[in-house]
């Protein structure tokens, strides 16, 4: 990154006992209350460096005097000067760790999956020819800019859109959108659908997706043969979306020949109140029902009674897909509740499988591995 010399002189940090303890183990977050001195106060994106108790370095990262999470962590461990080469060699590492991930077919997948790539708090998925750039600390604004032009020169895309967590979108005046070939949206492009899915070549011929957001399930499962697929969501705008998906991907035959339908409703309401129509496959794709710890029970039984309701739909010889989004509730418990609502069933069924992260969405702290599926069939 070219404009360091804007940069000022890196904020002393020392924080509690407990914190040193927890970025020795690798945690990339620095929370507001384990600070414990300051040698002046920071602005959004300044560099910190942590010293522990014997005046030695301990890490570095961006500080964000509007998070709770006060600082991010780039490096850890030992010293490093965070100049223009450090970020670019941090961009190739990045890159290096998804070769042979994809094949020409595959034109959406993550670059960056934030601080599990050793980018804390941003991400960068790629759409085709739009690379979409998403910052959730405000630490980034100051780089984003020269950001936006590393990636143009490394990865040569159509164009860079930038978005922001809500949290920070108030300062979104802050920049210049020129800089960033900023666009009001996505373009219409298309996103292939890779094989391997559990789902493909195995899907039966009707399948139905309850908060299905844009469609990307139910488009694979018509990649996989289904004779139809039907989308349910309450958002009017993600039923647009999955419509939009199914005419994008319409050439593809299998998708072409699938019968697709959209239900904007409340899932749980759906299911209570239609009538028992049988599906093949039933995929639960919730958005995280635990945004926090104090939410985390509720979310557990809103697993537990969605999957129960989604089993009366489901035809003998059915596949039940349940996903879990919320980090406050772990692979263990969510697949529990899962498996408790199977055996209220009184029906016979198997554990196909459990997964979790995609390749190119590593996961390397707790917080991070937040997405898994358990796949149950139904004699």
């Amino acid at each position: 990154m070219s404009r360091q010399k804007t940069q000022r002189q890196p904020l002393r940090l020392r924080i509690t006992a407990a914190a040193e303890t927890a970025l020795r183990a690798g945690h990339p977050w620095v929370f507001a209350e384990s600070l414990r001195e300051q040698n002046r106060t920071g602005r959004p994106g300044d560099l910190a460096v942590i010293y522990d108790r014997r005046n030695r370095f301990l890490a570095i990262g961006l500080y964000d005097p509007d998070s709770p999470i006060r600082v991010r962590v780039l490096q850890a461990g030992e010293p490093a000067l965070i100049d223009p080469e450090w970020w670019s060699r941090r961009l190739d590492q990045a890159i290096e760790r998804r070769r042979g991930l994809f094949d020409e077919q595959t034109t959406g997948h993550r670059w960056i999956n934030g601080e599990s790539d050793g980018w804390p708090g941003l991400v960068l998925d790629r759409y085709d020819g739009t690379l979409v750039l998403k910052a959730y600390t405000g630490a980034w604004l100051p780089r984003i800019r020269d950001l936006a032009e590393m990636i143009h020169a490394r990865l040569k895309p159509e164009r860079v859109v930038l978005r922001l967590s809500r949290n920070i979108q108030r300062t979104e005046a802050a920049l210049s959108k020129d800089a960033l070939n900023h666009a009001p949206s996505l373009p219409a492009a298309t996103v292939h659908w890779r094989d391997g899915h559990l789902l493909h070549g195995t899907t039966p011929s009707e399948a139905v997706v309850f908060l299905s957001f844009s469609g990307g399930f139910s488009l694979y499962a018509a990649r996989g043969g289904a004779v139809s697929a039907m989308d349910l969501d309450i958002s009017a705008h993600a039923l647009a979306g999955a419509r939009r998906n199914f005419a994008l991907n319409e050439s593809i035959p299998a998708i072409g020949r699938c019968r697709h339908d959209c239900a904007q409703a409340d899932a749980f309401d759906w299911l209570r109140a239609s009538p028992r129509r049988q599906f093949d496959l039933i995929i639960l794709d919730p958005p995280s029902f635990a945004k926090r710890e104090a939410e985390r029970a509720s979310a557990i039984r809103a697993y537990e009674k969605l999957a129960s309701l989604s089993m009366t739909h489901l035809a003998r010889g059915g596949i039940l897909v349940a996903c879990s989004c919320s980090a406050h509730v772990t692979a263990e418990e969510f697949f529990a509740a899962v498996r408790r609502s199977a055996a209220g069933s009184k029906r016979s069924f198997e554990e196909v499988g459990t997964t979790g992260h995609a390749p190119d969405h590593p996961a390397t702290f707790k917080e991070a591995n937040y997405l898994k599926a358990i796949y149950l069939r139904f004699r």
